[in-house]
């Protein structure tokens, strides 16, 4: 498959239906995803692909992710600072 189609696709994958994690996955999907390194775009494929309740709790800094890919993932995306309102 084509990387447009590939891209595409995990946009749709990052549309949560929670405003807090749509905020700031989308974004970060749509403006830096393609500039990631092949493995931390995997990680990022596997970040996306946990549950929200999860993702919230990381990203709310309530709770800290246990494998060392999601929270580098977490922290890379609230470092990167892009929030779409």
């Amino acid at each position: 498959m084509s990387e447009n189609f590939e891209h595409k696709r995990l946009m749709w994958h990052c549309r949560r239906g929670m405003l807090e994690l749509d905020v700031l996955l989308l974004p970060f999907c749509r403006e830096m995803y393609l500039t990631l390194s092949a493995e931390d775009q995997a990680k990022f494929v596997d970040l996306v692909a946990c549950e929200d309740p999860d993702l919230f709790g990381w990203f709310m800094q309530q709770s800290v992710a246990e494998d060392p890919n999601h929270a580098y993932m977490v922290d890379m995306i609230l470092k990167a600072g892009i929030i779409n309102i």
